[in-house]
């Protein structure tokens, strides 16, 4: 891929040379992610953070590492907040904002319509989430923390297992990071949901057309027990037609310590896109794994800075200038952000 001046809109653009050349950049920007240096090399520019879907994590994580990099950021929530409430048409929408950014990340609840707003500019666009459909640079990010937690390189991802679990037919996550880690050699996907939530059938295919084992079952520690990597997933209600359809799933896959020590293989990597649903009865991870050391959402959630800092210098331009206006942080910083 030639990443300047690239939209990025779904994981289907990355080929394993594409995702070494991110992930080097990514490893280049930890220091000033962990905020031991500055860097200013973004300055002037400015990022148009449409979110038209709630988001706080991704919103928040864009801007910040925009800003890492010496960015600008403005922001739009929701569609009551926007000339969209008042009939204003995708293309306009984006052929304003176009002229007042460099760069748009865009969120939105219908499957293709990122593309639409691509579509109409020139600039870069980066999809946030589009419905039920990807979330690429939650993929990467997931990606780069499997990396990481298992002290590997991507020539080493051959061979893992991997356990999705919950809402796989709406998880866009899931989609968007199962067809990125079938780019690489004998994999095993156990796939853990409801029937109704199964994977999408095209998903599925994908993973099977190269060669990797696929598993499916509705129990979840039949699910686990063989699994490197269990990665949960909310069961998505804002995805569901009726409040009784929703509750006949709510809580219905949930891992605790004694689940974790029982029934998961030893050093498996406990993952999850979040937000985790933290109402009685629903967590999918319970809250006594606080400070579990194989616990890695908090990380992952981290690791979402450097991999969107990389994003924006390669799609900029910028990733070989990064360095040169650089300077170290003043201001106080805890060595670990998290209290364990």
């Amino acid at each position: 891929m030639d990443f300047k001046g690239s939209d990025i809109l779904s994981v289907d653009q990355f080929q394993k040379e594409d995702l070494k050349l991110l992930f080097d950049t990514a490893a280049q920007m930890e220091i000033y992610a962990t905020r031991q240096r500055v860097t200013r090399v973004l300055e002037g520019a400015v990022l148009a953070n449409l979110f038209f879907e709630p988001s706080t994590r991704s919103r928040v994580s864009f801007g910040a590492a925009f800003n890492r990099l010496g960015g600008e950021v403005r922001d739009t929530t929701g569609f009551r907040f926007s000339s969209m409430a008042k009939g204003e048409s995708v293309y306009d929408t984006s052929r304003v904002i176009s002229g007042y950014s460099d760069v748009m990340v865009v969120r939105h609840p219908e499957e293709g319509a990122v593309k639409q707003f691509a579509d109409a500019t020139k600039i870069p666009v980066i999809n946030g989430g589009d419905g039920p459909g990807e979330h690429p640079t939650q993929a990467l990010l997931d990606l780069y923390t499997v990396m990481k937690e298992h002290g590997r390189s991507l020539d080493q991802i051959d061979g893992l297992s991997i356990a999705m679990i919950g809402d796989l037919k709406n998880g866009r996550t899931v989609h968007s990071l199962a067809k990125l880690l079938s780019l690489f050699e004998d994999l095993s996907f156990t796939l853990v949901s409801p029937k109704s939530l199964r994977m999408p059938d095209e998903v599925i295919e994908r993973v099977r057309s190269r060669n990797h084992q696929v598993q499916e079952t509705e129990n979840l520690a039949e699910g686990v027990k063989n699994a490197d990597i269990v990665y949960m997933t909310r069961i998505q209600e804002e995805r569901f037609s009726s409040p009784e359809e929703f509750a006949r799933h709510r809580g219905r896959y949930s891992i605790d310590r004694k689940f974790y020590a029982d029934q998961c293989k030893e050093g498996a990597v406990l993952m999850h896109p979040l937000p985790i649903d933290g109402r009685p009865g629903a967590q999918e991870i319970n809250d006594d794994l606080h400070g579990h050391p194989k616990l890695a959402v908090y990380r992952q959630t981290d690791n979402g800075i450097p991999v969107r800092m990389a994003l924006f210098s390669l799609v900029l331009g910028v990733a070989d200038k990064v360095h040169d206006v650089a300077k170290d942080a003043l201001w106080y910083h805890p060595e670990q952000v998290d209290s364990e």
